[in-house]
């Protein structure tokens, strides 16, 4: 039996972490918060991971940021509340469908209520 052996390296140490300024971070997040915008593209645009991003972000929302008003995370649209569709009056009359498997059932005009609860009752067994 043959076994590849890979030697193990030890890495050395990861180096300095860059520190940015509040304006720097300020600047990417209105970036990445302007509609329409890629996190990931502002980020390596600007050479700084997209996570660390979203980082600055939520500290932005928070005002942690220093100076400046938060960017507002979402712009609000406008809804319109419309009355539900009326419902048809009881003495109008109806179809209804009923498929399950090989079975299909249709009820035309106004079934009993009591007919229409053993009807499905033996259907949906």
């Amino acid at each position: 039996m043959d076994t590849n052996f890979q030697p193990v390296t030890k890495r050395g140490p990861r180096g300095k972490y860059r520190q940015h300024s509040q304006e720097f971070k300020r600047m990417v997040v209105e970036l990445a918060m302007q509609p329409g915008a890629s996190v990931a593209r502002v980020a390596r645009d600007h050479g700084v991971n997209a996570n660390q991003v979203f980082t600055w972000r939520r500290q932005h929302a928070a005002g942690q940021l220093g100076a400046g008003a938060p960017v507002a995370a979402s712009e609000f649209l406008s809804v319109v509340v419309a009355p539900p569709p009326a419902a048809p009056a009881p003495d109008q009359a109806g179809t209804i469908t009923l498929e399950v498997g090989r079975v299909c059932l249709r009820i035309e005009g106004r079934p009993d209520p009591a007919t229409l609860a053993l009807m499905l009752e033996q259907v949906l067994r």
